[in-house]
């Protein structure tokens, strides 16, 4: 098992580099001039060399990127360009909303998600099953943004209910802030991880050990729960690692929607104002983030079948 997880940990080093490789080069290709977007057009020349020397933009590309790697390992992301906030403070506050916004549609949408893909699987062709295929079909066509939007409007403007905008302080304020946003996200990955389950188990239920566990007498419920769920965990868990990357990436959109603290919204404004700093950063953390969750599914799959570490 130790040697597994070393395996899984020293496998992620070169995805992490080219990933680093991947955003320095990024940034460096976008359109502007960093020097112009925070001194603004009305700089003098020798404003923004000088500018430009501080931030050592005038250094040879490789040693940029030196510094960029080791800037990283150190925690050391430079500062805003804009208001020269260090920009790990910047992280650093707006990253716990974006982490308890996933977590929380995550936990939402698996809880009902497999119990409803439970539920169709055993009335395969039945009214639940058709009702659950209709709410998945229903929970992909609509976009998140759009129905963040429909429960923002019903429930925060028209009824009142919960705040329009912002994170909260305080733990129960956040949570009350929380609520609807993490209830939009779980919609969508509550369809997904329904339908996933759905076939999984459908398709465990129909191996010959299962018909051997009927045959015997085995109750339906130990039938279902301990020879087919059981079973179907690894599918399941692999969409639940995908569907959490996809969490994580579509909080952008319901931090905007919400008006809400997160690293999404920190981006966005970062783009919109060319804070190459600020951008810089932000992208690492998505983007490390994938490399760990990416590592955690794989730890998982070991719990859930000894058999993938021996493969």
């Amino acid at each position: 098992m130790t040697r597994y997880i070393l395996t899984r940990l020293l496998d992620a080093i070169p995805t992490v580099l080219l990933v680093l490789a991947l955003v320095f080069l990024a940034m460096r290709i976008l359109p502007g001039d960093p020097a112009i977007a925070a001194l603004g057009e009305l700089a003098t020349p020798e404003q923004l060399a000088s500018f430009r020397e501080r931030m050592g933009l005038n250094e040879p590309l490789w040693m940029q990127f030196i510094t960029f790697v080791w800037g990283v390992l150190t925690l050391d992301f430079g500062s805003s360009l804009l208001n020269n906030r260090p920009v790990l403070d910047l992280i650093l506050y707006n990253l716990p909303y974006t982490i308890e916004l996933t977590v929380a549609a995550m936990l939402l949408g698996t809880v009902v998600g497999i119990p409803l893909g439970v539920l169709a699987a055993t009335h395969r062709d039945r009214w639940p099953d058709s009702g659950v295929r209709g709410f998945s079909l229903i929970g992909y066509a609509v976009p998140d943004f759009y129905l963040g939007a429909l429960l923002l409007i019903a429930f925060s403007l028209n009824l009142g209910w919960f705040p329009i905008n912002g994170g909260g302080e305080g733990f129960l304020d956040r949570l009350h802030h929380l609520v609807l946003p993490a209830v939009t996200l779980a919609m969508v990955k509550a369809a997904f991880i329904g339908r996933l389950t759905r076939g999984s188990l459908l398709e465990v239920l129909s191996r010959d050990y299962v018909r051997t566990a009927r045959a015997k007498g085995a109750r339906e419920n130990r039938v279902i729960y301990r020879h087919g769920l059981r079973n179907a965990l690894l599918p399941i868990a692999t969409g639940l690692g995908l569907s959490t990357l996809a969490t994580l990436s579509g909080s952008v959109a319901i931090e905007l929607v919400f008006n809400r603290p997160g690293i999404g919204k920190l981006l966005i404004s970062a783009i919109a104002e060319r804070d190459y700093a600020v951008i810089q950063g932000g992208v690492v953390v998505f983007a490390l983030f994938v490399v760990l969750i990416n590592l955690l599914m794989d730890l998982v799959y070991v719990f859930i079948d000894p058999r993938v570490r021996v493969s």
